[in-house]
């Protein structure tokens, strides 16, 4: 199993919004950024990966559960662009901030520390397990 992190504008996509689609999930839509797509063609059904809600709350708020593999991105016609399907599968107890994960030196090599702008990226079993311990879970 791999590791991810999804990163959502609360305003436009919240935690709430993917709990709210159950156990079918929901496309990870909207995806412009050939890393980020790349990352996605990469991920497998049950492949985990942390919610993050970016801009003014910057913290990891829920663990997420890929439901479908990669497939043509549903927003558009042009066959550059796949996404995969995410589901919730629960809440982080205590949400992690940006600055509470920068603040660990062990996880300064985190792409979220080295590169916050990519809206989908790669997380370390090492980190998942730290993140997740800062978390409550």
């Amino acid at each position: 199993m791999a590791y991810w992190l999804f990163k959502s504008e609360p305003a436009t996509w919240s935690w709430d919004d993917q709990v709210a689609k159950g156990e079918d999930g929901e496309e990870w839509d909207g995806v412009r950024n050939y890393q980020a797509r790349n990352f996605m063609r990469e991920m497998k059904v049950g492949d985990r990966g942390f919610f993050y809600h970016s801009q003014t709350e910057k913290a990891v708020v829920g663990i997420v559960e890929v439901c479908a593999e990669a497939h043509p991105d549903s927003t558009t016609d042009d066959e550059r662009w796949d996404c995969v399907d995410i589901k919730a599968v629960e809440p982080v107890p205590e949400p992690v901030t940006l600055d509470q994960i920068k603040a660990r030196e062990e996880l300064a090599d985190m792409v979220l520390v080295k590169n916050s702008r990519l809206s989908v990226q790669p997380v370390t079993d090492a980190e998942w397990k730290i993140v997740r311990k800062m978390g409550g879970l």
